[in-house]
């Protein structure tokens, strides 16, 4: 057995929170993305109505 074994985890344990930190960072910006895209797709579907509205 390694004689830094406390030492391992200790950088393991850094590497596995650096990738679950990224992760979640990468959900947060898609869920964000995804977010905005139904909030503009909203908009148009409600400028659009405004305008089959007024034509009639």
């Amino acid at each position: 057995m390694s004689r830094n074994t406390e030492a391992n985890r200790k950088l393991h344990k850094k590497k596995i929170d650096n990738k679950k930190r990224k992760i979640q960072e990468a959900e947060l910006k898609r869920k964000n993305r995804l977010k905005e895209m139904r909030e503009n797709t909203k908009a148009k579907l409600a400028a659009e109505q405004e305008e089959k509205t007024k034509i009639l």
